[in-house]
Formats: C-alpha cells, sequence, structure tokens
C-alpha cells in the first residue's frame, strides 16, 4: 500500500512541477517560431484545464483521483505501475470529469474565435486607422508595440499573424497585454518586457513599430533621439513606424511633432488626422539602392 501512496504522490508531483514550468516560460519564450496547429493548441488547451482543475482541488481530493488511477490500471492487468502510467490515467479521468469538449467541436469554436479576434473592431480599433492598412499583410513579421493605453493593438497584430514584443513601464500593462493573449491563445505571438524604451533595445530586426507619445514619457531629448535612432537601425527595409494618438493641442503631446518629422529624415513621411482630436505620425523606410 505504501508503494502505492508513492507512486501517486511522486506522479502528482510531476505534473505540478510541468504545470508550473509551462506557465512561467510560455509568456517569455522566443518571439516567433512558427504558427502552431489547432491539434497542437487543443492538447495545449486539454492541458491547461487539467491543471487548473488540479490546481483548484485539494491535495487528498488529488490523491483519491490518483487511488482510482491505480486501481483502474490494476484492473486492466498491468505488469508494471509506473510514475508515468498513474499521471497519464489520473487526467484520462479528470478530463472525463471536466467534460471536455472534443476535438471536433472545441476547432470549430477556436476558428469561429480567431476570425472574431483578426477584426480590428473587436479590439476596440477603428478599421480606418493607420495601424489596420498598413500593417494588414504583416503576417509573420516582428512588431514593437510601446507605450499602448490599452492591450488592442498588440493583441490585435498577435491574431494577424505578429510576433508581437510589448514594452511598457509598468508591471499591470505588460501583465494586461499577457494575459489578453494568454485568454485569446495568443500566447505563442506575444512576448513582454517591463521597462521604458530607454534603457531597452531590439533583439531582433522589426518590421514595423507602433507606439503612442506616453512611450517617451520622462525621456529628454537626447534620450529620444537616441531611442528613435535605435529603433530605426532595427527596421527592415520598407518597415513603419507608427506614433498614434497625437493630440491636436501643442501642449498635451509627449513629442512634438516637429520633432518627430525632424528625426525620421530620409523616410516617406506622412499624417493624417484620427476619429476625434488625434492625428497619427507615420514614417515608412525607403529600401536600400542596390
Amino acid at each position: 500500500m505504501r508503494e502505492y501512496v508513492s507512486l501517486i504522490a511522486n506522479a502528482l508531483a510531476c505534473c505540478t512541477d510541468v504545470s508550473t514550468l509551462d506557465h512561467c516560460l510560455l509568456p517569455w519564450g522566443h518571439i516567433f517560431t512558427a504558427p502552431r496547429s489547432l491539434k497542437y493548441e487543443y492538447e495545449l488547451y486539454v492541458e491547461r484545464e487539467i491543471e487548473d482543475y488540479k490546481d483548484s482541488v485539494s491535495r487528498s481530493s488529488l490523491l483519491k483521483i490518483g487511488d482510482e488511477a491505480v486501481a483502474a490500471l490494476r484492473a486492466q492487468d498491468q505488469i508494471a505501475l509506473t510514475e508515468i502510467l498513474v499521471w497519464i490515467e489520473v487526467d484520462r479521468i479528470i478530463t472525463k470529469r471536466l467534460r471536455l469538449p472534443t476535438y471536433a467541436v472545441w476547432s470549430k469554436k477556436r476558428m469561429k474565435d480567431l476570425e472574431r479576434y483578426r477584426r480590428p473592431e473587436h479590439w476596440g480599433i477603428d478599421p480606418r486607422a493607420a495601424l489596420v492598412r498598413e500593417l494588414q499583410d504583416s503576417s509573420d513579421r516582428h512588431v514593437l508595440v510601446a507605450g499602448a493605453d490599452r492591450e488592442g493593438p498588440a493583441l490585435y497584430l498577435a491574431a494577424r499573424g505578429c510576433a508581437v514584443t510589448a514594452v511598457e513601464p509598468t508591471p499591470d500593462a505588460v501583465e494586461r497585454v499577457l494575459h489578453g493573449a494568454e485568454a485569446a491563445g495568443l500566447t505563442e505571438r506575444v512576448r513582454g518586457y517591463c521597462t521604458d524604451l530607454g534603457t531597452w533595445a531590439p533583439d531582433v530586426q522589426l518590421h514595423a513599430v507602433v507606439c503612442s507619445p506616453m512611450a517617451f514619457a520622462g525621456l529628454s531629448l537626447q534620450e529620444r533621439a537616441r531611442v528613435i535612432e535605435v529603433l530605426q537601425s532595427a527596421t527592415a527595409d520598407g518597415g513603419v513606424h507608427l506614433v498614434e494618438t497625437l493630440a491636436a493641442a501643442t501642449g498635451a503631446e509627449e513629442m512634438p511633432l516637429e520633432e518627430l518629422e525632424s528625426r525620421y529624415s530620409g523616410w516617406k513621411i506622412s499624417i493624417e488626422r484620427n476619429v476625434g482630436d488625434g492625428r497619427t505620425f507615420m514614417a515608412r523606410k525607403a529600401f536600400a539602392v542596390a
């Protein structure tokens, strides 16, 4: 009997360790590798549901499920009980208890959700906005989003297939983006850094930069110049920078429009009015002459 108790305890401990490690790594992993299949997403969904259930019940309840798993395996005339076999059987029992949907049912709902996430309106973004128009064909591209007052732009771009890096100075802002990505099943396309642009530098080539004037808040004139130069150098030819929601009132801007224009010499610049009083500054990097 003691042998089975030890077996169950070890199996459940393995489950806990794996779920904890997975939760820590996913939001902060590589920016982007390749689109994951729906089948793989479904497996991750089932795994998360099982681990959430394990976290929600007491250890004694888990041990009872372990006893049930051992009894089921012994009834099948298993030659040898191992921690892995008990672990798998425990997950099977929990899956049955939770009445999780089949892959066919889940995938239909997931496809509908993804279609909804790809629409800018879902994230409170105007379909006519420069962000939507200029980045509509940015699938598999790297995008920096910084200084946003909401998580919508980052999640919208991730849903469109972009690899998004969100740089925000406050933990709440970063957590909002990462939690939103997890809820939408976009975790592998989004990573976040709790810092400001003055102390951060890209580690990949960027295809777009989307930010608000608040991304430059607290930076001196010289620091803003250095940040913009770093982002420009990291941007691929043909890439675009968008500074959104520039306030119409001069005193309300974190960075004057004239300063932005002076920093983007050699880039194709345009400025458009948004709905309301805001404006968007857009600059596209020219292609190098061969």
